[in-house]
């Protein structure tokens, strides 16, 4: 809901139990008044009316207060945009009016002929913000243009949660107090980076319960900088958009325009898990496709045969595959050109003829004849410089003239931002979905930007937005060409995991690591912000073979992959009679409890540690616990699980055992597990009755 005061200079955004409220001063000087639990459009006028607090000497009164800071004037907080011309730098705006359309608030300002718009939507408690830029008179250059500033009221003792961590270690959480200065965070590696997700979370004295949280959560996919400032007077401020310094974006001519990505906010009182909770319904309700819409257990094929594949053996593993329950069969890397290792194909995609005498078709029909889907594996903004492609076109690459080409993994970046390389991948990616019932694709992208280089072109630095918006664009046209084709984002694991992405995939590989005790910790870093409904999980072999070797049971490892979009990435050429007829059955129960894990609420009822972690999925009269034990200590019981969000007059039937609870009981003095021992496991499924 949109309110606006008579006088047409406050606004206020509201939602079912927060409210987003700003106003424009006799001055011009547009203010945020309030963001946190429902207000009155009287209480924001009444916000509006207040003096700003006494500022002392070498201080601006603006510096904390600003809706959104520019360059120039009297203000020295971080600008979220700096904007430069052949004869000035700075921003000297005055506003022009305010537009309404549906439940979008704009508000117009003018600086000579550059138009600025502040776009602001509130879905359900998320507040949307992005800001468009229009030229219309002399060529300037964007240094730097931010999405939106945060800015949160008065409290003590912030504290900042964040995600980090590097390939194989990605959505770590950890929290800090929030000292006086900046903590940025962000990627200057063309990708959103393993290192940080781009959404970080401030509180004071939130628990996983209780509390107010303040979120914010960039959807870009290329590189980026979040901002978390606690300036002079402990006022706390928030900055992020798209790039990662100020060596600028875009240059615009005279009728050109940029828009920034949406860096949306959302306040809750009800805790860190309140305040995930919400994220996902907003993602499931309006980023994600067809959220509504469960995702298909799958079989990857990489870690059973790598870069020795063959359609022969491929059938073999589908068979097996679909023998124990598999939904989604989905050939990885190898499969086209002269794609025997990582060194040669990357840009070739064309089916190996000795690998495929006949294409994918004959494949991809046995496997749907077997009752699966099929899906492939691309990397298309990479080369390998020993392919067909690079050596017809080697100025297709990201490089800098007269300097060497950088490999990692062997491959080099396209630069995607090239029209004629666009058209390219356009012509064989569709060719590719047209010539074989291809259900899926797995989407991938290995190496960071380095030689960010562009030879040839006046402004060479705008490839690092227009490849992010090429992706966007490649995407888009792909899935309105094939409607029937999901998509899902990989980066050598978590590497480009962002809202931004996630408009334009049905799911993300959470990280290469498929070790189930070390994705407890990932996946709980994910789900401070993400739903399980993309996050893509792998039962692997044991020993795990990736990282560290740990030798788990098949129970362990599928639990810890139920908790997400189950999928199965181990050699089944290798596993015994029992380990498939088990794996059949948790296959089957994975299916049952589906609906509650990609589209429940959720629930962190303990975290990873040394000892008992576990979650709990609601959805309607029925709730399912995931719960795991790293190690029993001294032979010491283990605490029970206090359920939530079940109502204390029902009682509840545990399809496993058929025992009858009552909800007050399982609330407060909580359900037992009956695990023991070393990386046990168990589900326990609930339903009212």
């Amino acid at each position: 809901m949109l309110e606006i005061s008579d006088n047409g200079r406050t606004w206020l955004l509201t939602g079912p139990t927060s409210s987003y409220a700003i106003h424009l001063t006799d001055g011009e000087e547009l203010l945020h008044l309030h963001w946190g639990p429902r207000i009155a459009l009287a209480d924001a006028e009444a916000l509006a009316v207040r003096p700003l607090p006494e500022y002392w000497p070498f201080e601006s009164p603006l510096d904390g207060h600003e809706e959104y800071p520019v360059e120039g004037g009297p203000r020295f907080v971080r600008p979220a945009l700096s904007v430069r011309t052949d004869e000035r730098r700075g921003t000297e705006w005055s506003f022009e009016r305010y537009e309404t359309e549906d439940d979008e608030l704009r508000l117009r300002f003018g600086d000579g002929g550059l138009h600025i718009t502040l776009h602001y939507r509130m879905r359900d408690d998320v507040v949307e913000r992005w800001v468009t830029l229009d030229n219309q008179g002399a060529a300037l250059e964007l240094l730097r243009a931010d999405s939106a500033t945060w800015t949160l009221p008065d409290r003590e003792d912030w504290r900042l949660s964040q995600l980090h961590g590097r390939w194989g270690a990605e959505s770590r959480l950890a929290r800090s107090p929030l000292t006086h200065g900046e903590k940025v965070i962000g990627s200057r590696r063309g990708h959103t980076g393993h290192q940080h997700l781009p959404w970080v979370a401030l509180d004071t004295d939130a628990t996983e319960e209780h509390g107010e949280v303040y979120g914010c959560a960039l959807g870009w996919s290329g590189s980026w900088r979040i901002a978390v400032a606690q300036l002079p007077d402990a006022r706390v401020q928030v900055t992020g958009g798209a790039g990662y310094d100020d060596s600028g974006l875009l240059r615009l001519a005279a009728g050109e325009s940029f828009t920034t990505p949406v860096f949306a906010g959302l306040w809750s009182d009800g805790g860190f898990g309140g305040a995930s909770r919400a994220w996902h319904a907003y993602q499931r309700a309006y980023v994600i496709p067809d959220a509504d819409r469960d995702r298909p257990v799958l079989f990857n094929s990489w870690e059973a045969t790598e870069f020795d594949i063959s359609e022969e053996q491929q059938s073999v593993l589908a068979r097996r595959a679909a023998a124990i329950g598999v939904e989604l069969f989905v050939v990885d890397d190898g499969w086209f050109g002269t794609r025997t290792s990582d060194r040669a194909g990357l840009g070739d995609w064309t089916p190996n003829p000795d690998r495929f005498p006949s294409g994918l078709k004959p494949l991809a029909e046995y496997v749907h004849a077997l009752g699966m889907q099929f899906g492939i594996w691309v990397e298309p903004e990479m080369v390998n410089p020993d392919s067909e492609l690079y050596r017809a076109h080697p100025d297709w690459v990201q490089h800098q003239t007269g300097r060497k080409r950088t490999e990692f993994r062997n491959q080099l970046v396209l630069n995607l931002a090239r029209d004629d390389v666009q058209e390219y991948l356009w012509e064989r990616l569709d060719g590719l979905l047209s010539s074989a019932p291809i259900d899926y694709v797995k989407w991938d992208f290995n190496r960071c930007f380095t030689d960010a280089g562009w030879p040839g072109e006046p402004y060479p630095q705008r490839l690092w937005v227009d490849h992010v918006h090429a992706l966007y664009g490649l995407l888009d046209r792909l899935r309105a060409a094939h409607p029937g084709v999901a998509f899902e984002s990989c980066s050598g694991g978590g590497g480009r995991i962002d809202l931004g992405v996630l408009s334009r995939t049905d799911q993300v590989w959470t990280s290469d690591n498929t070790d189930p005790l070390d994705r407890l910790a990932i996946q709980h870093g994910f789900s401070q912000i993400h739903p399980a409904r993309v996050m893509a999980a792998w039962v692997t072999d044991s020993p795990n073979a990736m990282l560290n070797h740990r030798a788990s049971s098949l129970r362990f490892r599928f639990v810890s992959a139920m908790a997400g979009v189950l999928g199965v990435g181990g050699d089944l050429s290798l596993w015994s009679e029992d380990e498939l007829a088990e794996a059949r059955k948790w296959v089957t129960l994975y299916r049952d409890i589906r609906p509650m894990v990609q589209r429940g609420d959720l629930y962190r009822l303990r975290p990873p540690g040394g000892g008992l972690s576990a979650v709990q999925y609601v959805l309607g009269d029925e709730t399912v616990v995931l719960a795991w034990l790293q190690a029993q200590s001294y032979g010491e019981p283990l605490p029970a699980l206090r359920l939530r969000a079940l109502d204390p007059t029902a009682s509840y039937e545990c399809l496993e055992t058929g025992e009858i609870h009552r909800g007050a009981v399982l609330v407060h003095h909580g359900l037992r597990t009956g695990l023991r021992g070393d990386l046990d496991a168990t589900v326990i499924r609930l339903r009212r009755i």
